[in-house]
């Protein structure tokens, strides 16, 4: 991980693009017709994030595995609804609108060209590859995304924080622990608890029936963690309703395995990368050539002002 020695933005990428994708109108165009709001709208994305933020190094985290078969071996509706294509080999086909597809490909030409480091590994989501940044920075670190999930990595200590899009990137919730604790009564590490109990219909996270929210926050605050939750069920004079003992029983082979499922990977094998924001473009040509057949004008520009400044 080389680069980093200051502040650290890490891009859950695609999170980004598909907000931009709805963000900005498909009359965005190319010269050739091709839509290209997605690709235009990251980059006015990263723009203004490196304007606002001043980060020293810069990571694109993409998913190489949108729903890895480690975790749908231990919960099998794990973001099934999401399939469009099941394959044999590699992951399945996400469904993603028809218009965003070809975008994909852009952006990625267009961040290798301007030398912003991009990493997605196989068999990992984003989320794991910004978890095992995050685990390894030695300085504070700043993730961008319109996941909640990543919630869980929020560390004051280290001053890890969730830059959460609420309008464009111009407005962001900046997420730290007490922001956490105000609005979900957990801290980052409780937050991968909270969601596990409470499920998540998005992800096709069952979660355990009959426990929201407020009542997975409050059993978190009493009992500390998942585990003293566990144990209280074994133990009859623990403040447990009678329905959320048997609730909790009964759900004993899903708490087993959503730990794995739901939390970020730690040790993803990272290649090499130099994550200093770049200055000018890695490749200069390559970038003209981008920026004239794919209409990329202003939106470029910004960014590569911004780069340079």
């Amino acid at each position: 991980m080389r680069g980093v020695t200051g502040r650290l933005m890490l891009l859950d990428t695609a999170s980004l693009y598909f907000r931009a994708y709805f963000g900005v109108p498909d009359s965005v165009k190319a010269p050739d017709g091709t839509p290209v709001n997605a690709v235009r709208g990251l980059l006015d994305f990263i723009d203004r994030l490196v304007k606002d933020h001043r980060p020293d190094a810069l990571v694109a985290c993409m998913d190489a595995d949108w729903r890895p078969q480690w975790r749908v071996d231990l919960i099998p509706s794990y973001k099934a609804h999401r399939v469009a294509e099941e394959h044999e080999v590699g992951p399945d086909e996400e469904e993603v609108p028809d218009t965003l597809s070809p975008q994909v490909p852009v952006i990625e030409a267009v961040l290798d060209a301007l030398g912003i480091a991009r990493v997605g590994v196989e068999g990992y989501e984003a989320d794991d590859v910004i978890g095992t940044f995050t685990g390894r920075a030695k300085g504070p670190v700043d993730i961008v995304t319109g996941d909640r999930d990543l919630y869980q990595l929020v560390d004051d200590a280290r001053g890890v924080r969730v830059l959460y899009p609420l309008k464009g990137v111009g407005t962001l919730q900046l997420t730290d622990e007490a922001w956490l604790r105000e609005k979900y009564g957990v801290d980052g590490r409780g937050y991968a608890d909270l969601a596990l109990l409470r499920g998540d219909p998005s992800d096709g996270l069952p979660g355990v029936p009959g426990i929201g929210e407020k009542t997975a926050a409050k059993l978190l605050a009493e009992f500390g963690d998942l585990a003293g939750i566990m144990a209280a069920v074994e133990d009859p004079k623990a403040k447990l309703t009678p329905s959320q003992r048997k609730r909790l029983d009964e759900s004993r082979a899903y708490v087993a395995v959503a730990p794995t499922v739901v939390r970020v990977a730690g040790d993803v094998p990272l290649p090499d990368v130099d994550t200093t924001l770049p200055r000018t473009p890695r490749d200069p040509a390559g970038l003209d050539e981008l920026a004239l057949r794919w209409g990329l004008g202003g939106s470029l520009q910004r960014l590569l002002g911004t780069l340079g400044a």
